[in-house]
């Protein structure tokens, strides 16, 4: 199993900044991919970033040059430094963990199966 725990969220202003992590342990077969995601009231939960064990990243269109997701394999830490934060931004931000397609190195939304609980990142006007 994978177990992932997020930390970092918080309440900030627009324009401001804060810097997400997850602790993960675990199978590396099963966090081959990782990423973040988020969900605001009332909406879907939305795959904003996305890492792969070769560091090879992929962003949503409404965080791109904004966010930036990074990790660090020694410490088995994840991250997500967001910058220029909106209101829009507002949400429960999930840290998902998933094994690459069969013996490929690509990634699925599909796979992830492992999610931490989630903290919450509020960003007023």
């Amino acid at each position: 199993q994978v177990h992932l725990v997020e930390s970092g969220g918080g309440s900030v202003q627009s324009g401001g900044s804060l810097r997400l992590s997850c602790a993960a342990s675990g199978d590396t077969y099963s966090r081959y991919c990782m990423a973040w995601f988020r969900q605001a009231p009332g909406k879907e939960r939305e795959g904003i970033a996305q890492i792969r064990r070769d560091d090879m990243t992929t962003y949503a269109d409404s965080v791109r040059g904004r966010f930036t997701i990074s990790q660090d394999n020694a410490k088995n830490t994840l991250y997500l430094q967001m910058n220029s934060l909106k209101p829009e931004d507002t949400a429960m931000y999930y840290c998902a963990a998933g094994p690459r397609v069969g013996w490929s190195a690509l990634c699925s939304v599909a796979r992830y199966n492992f999610w931490g609980q989630g903290t919450q990142v509020t960003v007023s006007s």
